[in-house]
C-alpha cells in the first residue's frame, strides 16, 4: 500500500519557508529536521515538506522558456480573498503580477513559488 504524506518544496532555507506555511496555515504542526522541515494539518492529512536546496532557482510566473519551470504550486482555500490576500502579503508573500482569473489570487512566497488562493475548490 502506498500513502502520499507530503508535498516537498526546495528553497534556500527550508525553515524560513516552513515558518511562512505555518503563518498562514495556524494550527498546523511542524517537525524540523537538520535540512528538512514537515509541517501536517492538525486532522493528520497529508502534509508539506520544506527542503534547503543550495542551488535552488525560483521559477518564472509566468512561465518562460528561457527560465526555471513551475514544477508544482499550492492552492489554498479561503472564505475571504481580499482578507487572505492581504494577510498573506503581511507574512511574505508577494503578489503576482500576472492574474489569470477574478476568484484567483497567485502570489509568490519567499522563495519565489507561486502559489494560489482560491474562493472555490474543486470537491
Amino acid at each position: 500500500m502506498m500513502r502520499l504524506t507530503a508535498a516537498v518544496l526546495d528553497a534556500p532555507r527550508a525553515g524560513e519557508l516552513a515558518d511562512f506555511s505555518l503563518r498562514l496555515l495556524p494550527g498546523w504542526r511542524v517537525w524540523r529536521g537538520q535540512d528538512r522541515v514537515h509541517i501536517r494539518p492538525p486532522d493528520g492529512g497529508t502534509g508539506l515538506a520544506f527542503q534547503t536546496e543550495p542551488a535552488y532557482r525560483p521559477p518564472a510566473w509566468p512561465s518562460a522558456a528561457d527560465r526555471q519551470q513551475m514544477m508544482i504550486h499550492l492552492d489554498i482555500a479561503v472564505d475571504d480573498l481580499e482578507r487572505e490576500t492581504a494577510r498573506a502579503v503581511a507574512e511574505g508573500a508577494r503578489l503576482a503580477e500576472f492574474q489569470p482569473q477574478d476568484d484567483v489570487r497567485v502570489l509568490l512566497d519567499p522563495a519565489g513559488h507561486p502559489f494560489c488562493l482560491c474562493t472555490q475548490t474543486p470537491q
